[in-house]
């Protein structure tokens, strides 16, 4: 049986989260150690110059030990590894994230971020992203049968395994696409809104395009076809 930790960037009590949790208990002994609130676009921050609160918390699956963070999601497994489990854990899940990891979005995913502090710790990591817009749909189906696989496999530390559900129908899916590379593309096309205050400040909240432009081999592109992505993330070195 597996010691495995899991964490996110949406959250301790985020839907996400918990289903994850739920799934993978059959495989070992669970430990939640995730941030108090949202953090998504946290990457790889990490804080070095305010205390970070833990605190014990009560979750709702049977058995799972679970800690409310302060900090980022790399804090997560960085003081989870280091000072909250007794000992290092086998392996890192990150997720289940609301909204999608691939493509660019992964340089500024806090969920992509905790996967790679743990792979930093020499411990193997997996991220898990699903589209939002009832994206749940597709990963309650087919999240045993990717675990199975998961769990199967003999990860190394010196990338991360990134995993997205897409959104659709279920008899729209077309199944799994292995071996996708990160796509050079993004989903939303960004731009920001300026709003003047009356002191002279002017604020800027970002906005996106959605579209759908990717490589052939991609992780955007397999989504964008209703295909569920799995590929690699290289760490660095």
């Amino acid at each position: 049986m597996k010691r495995i930790m899991i964490t996110n960037d949406d959250g301790v009590n985020a839907d996400g989260i918990m289903r994850l949790a739920k799934a993978v208990c059959s495989y070992g002994e669970v430990w939640i150690v995730a941030p108090d609130e949202q953090k998504s676009g946290a990457s790889h921050s990490i804080n070095l110059h305010t205390p970070i609160a833990v605190k014990e918390v009560a979750f709702p699956v049977d058995g799972v030990k679970a800690f409310a963070v302060s900090g980022s999601p790399a804090d997560c497994v960085r003081i989870g590894v280091l000072n909250i489990l007794p000992e290092k854990p086998d392996i890192v899940l990150s997720g289940i994230n609301f909204g999608y990891n691939a493509g660019t979005d992964v340089m500024y995913s806090g969920t992509i971020g905790a996967a790679m502090e743990a792979v930093f710790q020499g411990i193997p990591s997996v991220a898990f992203s699903e589209g939002t817009n009832d994206g749940y749909i597709i990963t309650d189906l087919w999240l045993d049968k990717v675990l199975k696989e998961v769990m199967s496999l003999n990860l190394t530390t010196d990338s991360i395994l990134n995993i997205n559900f897409p959104t659709c129908k279920p008899d729209e899916l077309k199944g799994i696409l292995r071996d996708r590379f990160v796509s050079k593309s993004f989903i939303y096309k960004d731009h920001y809104i300026c709003n003047e205050l009356s002191d002279g400040t002017k604020t800027y909240m970002v906005e996106g395009d959605y579209q759908e432009i990717a490589e052939e081999g991609s992780d955007l592109k397999a989504l964008f076809d209703k295909y569920i992505s799995i590929g690699y993330v290289r760490n660095i070195g």
